[in-house]
């Protein structure tokens, strides 16, 4: 089954939280702190495998995590680092923030993309020994984890898509100068997805071609199969667009160019303006050649190209095979899109503003912050000179400071990050 798109939930791994260990050894009393730190958390990658051409995997499975970091031990030993969880994808996968919608990458190279990061390891209690403070009991807990929640899309990379009515013959075109092996019938809609040719034109020279099912009127807004699949052309350098000149089903390939362009104009005004050739296959069975005299004047008027073929009798496609392939020197490579996702930053300055609340009853104080929960799931709450080194982080932060200044009283119940402390001069 062809799937391009999916939804899926990604978390890194947490880091290791940091160990509180005292130096143990034969003849020496009061050894010093030697907790180690802990592992890092693993990273969520995306890998580019020219294996898959589908997103059918994501169907079954939709949460992915890594594995968290291991927390230290004595003797400075630290925590192993979590492995990664990579996933691979078909090149051309575009990640997407599924609450913003923005673009977060497009997976179309060889290079792996981290879409979450893990969470850093604890310091071990040796990190915190001071002359005054020989005997720290307490360690910083590992950072949580990236978490996103995201959007795939699969758009395919070809230089040359194919578009076109249904049964005009576009499928039996890539068969013909591809080694691409499409399902061929005389019935509409025999491609039901999009199929891939590598097409040789000489020595060094070759393209990428798709062939996406038939577009027929309406399928901007949804009719038939074409909607779902135009997305995989709009990578494409050049159009080929093919029409039955034939007169074999009693359509006018005159009205039959205009719709199809119409279409893609209503699809994406970008789409509609891709450069393109005009293949008018069938021309071996054609019953009225004033159709196709028709369809060159109105095509050339437009300042396109037409090539008249048979795709079936293996006429004129070598020429248009040419005429791509001359087009594509002068075209620009196939489209990479830039990332419009901005990541928040892994560390908050704790400079940055605190939302300070007071409530109606007038001593509770609600206080709200990105940096305050950072800061809060490193402190140790069950240890006192944890709780001492989070209450100095708080006094040089400011925010003290400012509770004065707004008239805190003691005793008022101060509310951090879901912890309730009494306030006291």
């Amino acid at each position: 089954m062809f799937i391009d798109t999916a939804r899926i939930f990604l978390k890194a791994g947490r880091g290791g939280d940091g160990a509180v260990s005292f130096h143990r050894e034969k003849y020496v009393a009061a050894g010093g702190p030697d907790g180690g730190d802990g592992g890092r958390g693993g990273n969520v990658v995306f890998v580019a495998d020219d294996g898959l051409n589908t997103l059918s995997d994501f169907r079954y499975k939709r949460k992915y995590a890594a594995e968290p970091g291991q927390n230290g031990g004595a003797n400075r030993c630290f925590g192993r680092a979590g492995a990664d969880c990579v996933i691979k994808v078909p090149r051309g996968t575009l990640l997407y923030d599924n609450q913003t919608g923005r673009l977060i990458a497009d997976v179309s190279s060889d290079e792996p993309f981290v879409a979450a990061k893990g969470g850093r390891g604890g310091w071990g209690n040796a990190h915190f020994a001071t002359p005054t403070r020989q005997v720290p009991r307490f360690a910083k807990a590992g950072l949580p984890g990236e978490s996103h929640d995201v959007f795939l899309e699969l758009k395919l990379l070809a230089d040359v898509g194919l578009i076109g009515f249904p049964n005009v013959g576009k499928s039996t075109l890539l068969s013909v100068v591809s080694k691409a092996q499409p399902k061929i019938a005389n019935y509409h809609f025999t491609t039901l997805y999009p199929n891939l040719g590598v097409v040789w034109v000489d020595e060094g020279v070759s393209f990428v071609m798709a062939d996406i099912p038939g577009i027929i009127e309406g399928a901007s807004e949804g009719a038939g199969l074409g909607h779902d699949f135009l997305r995989h052309i709009d990578r494409c350098r050049l159009l080929v667009h093919v029409v039955d000149v034939s007169g074999s089903e009693g359509r006018d390939p005159v009205a039959d160019f205009d719709a199809i362009n119409a279409e893609l104009e209503q699809y994406s005004p970008d789409l509609a303006k891709r450069p393109q050739i005009v293949a008018a296959n069938k021309v071996d069975i054609m019953t009225d050649p004033e159709n196709l005299e028709r369809l060159r004047a109105h095509v050339e008027a437009k300042g396109f190209t037409l090539m008249e073929i048979s795709a079936a009798a293996h006429q004129g496609t070598r020429e248009l095979v040419g005429k791509v392939a001359e087009a594509l020197a002068s075209l620009p490579p196939v489209t990479v899109y830039e990332p419009e996702y901005v990541p928040k930053p892994p560390v908050v300055d704790t400079s940055e503003p605190l939302d300070i609340q007071r409530l109606d009853d007038g001593h509770t104080w609600l206080i709200q912050g990105p940096w305050l929960q950072r800061l809060m799931a490193n402190v140790n709450f069950d240890d006192y000179e944890s709780r001492m080194w989070f209450d100095k982080a708080l006094r040089e932060s400011g925010l003290y400071q400012q509770l004065e200044e707004r008239g805190i009283e003691d005793g008022d119940t101060v509310s951090l990050d879901g912890y309730e402390f009494e306030y006291q001069y």
